[in-house]
């Protein structure tokens, strides 16, 4: 039992500095302005890793690597983590060990990838509909509107509601599935099977 909740609070722990450290990369990749709350507290949360990383990883095509790559970092150590407390056995050479626990990593970072995205659109949308002048609805309606454009294209407005948003959470919830089934395809690199 306190393996469970040594777990679960290494899990919520590593889960916030994640998904702050994506906010941060969502923000910086969409041109989104930091100049507000939200952007104040994952500037805030993320300062300490992301700065010394900058001297050292540079950006490319525009995108912040000093923000992605201590969130796939994060995830990599949790995995380990979790799966030494659970009694893995890691069987096979450290080679094979290695590219299964950063595949894992990175599978996990894309689940958290899908999440953050999941909550952008459920916010930007619940804004626009009670609250669409809050400070931070232009925040929330910049980072979701990318993700939306493709299916506004095709889906068209039924009296003026837009249905984009109810069709982008179907297609990240197959994401999901599909996620979860690339998932366990690591595990014969990391048990030797």
């Amino acid at each position: 039992m306190l393996a469970n909740i040594l777990l679960l609070i290494l899990n919520v722990a590593a889960s916030f500095i994640t998904l702050m450290l994506l906010a941060r990369f969502y923000m910086q990749w969409q041109r989104i302005s930091f100049r507000n709350q939200l952007g104040q507290f994952v500037v805030t949360t993320t300062d300490w890793a992301v700065r010394p990383l900058r001297r050292v990883i540079p950006g490319v095509f525009g995108l912040d690597l000093a923000s992605l790559l201590p969130a796939w970092l994060v995830q990599v150590l949790l995995v380990a983590f979790e799966l030494s407390l659970r009694g893995a056995a890691f069987s096979g050479n450290a080679a094979a060990v290695a590219a299964g626990l950063a595949g894992v990593g990175l599978i996990e970072l894309l689940r958290m990838m899908v999440y953050l995205l999941i909550a952008v659109v459920l916010g930007s949308a619940v804004l626009s509909w009670v609250s669409p002048h809050a400070p931070l609805a232009p925040v929330l309606h910049g980072l979701a509107a990318p993700f939306l454009r493709p299916f506004r294209r095709v889906i068209p407005s039924i009296a003026n509601v837009d249905l984009s948003p109810l069709v982008l959470l179907l297609v990240l919830q197959i994401v999901l599935m599909l996620l979860a089934g690339v998932r366990g395809s690591f595990a014969p690199l990391l048990f030797g099977g």
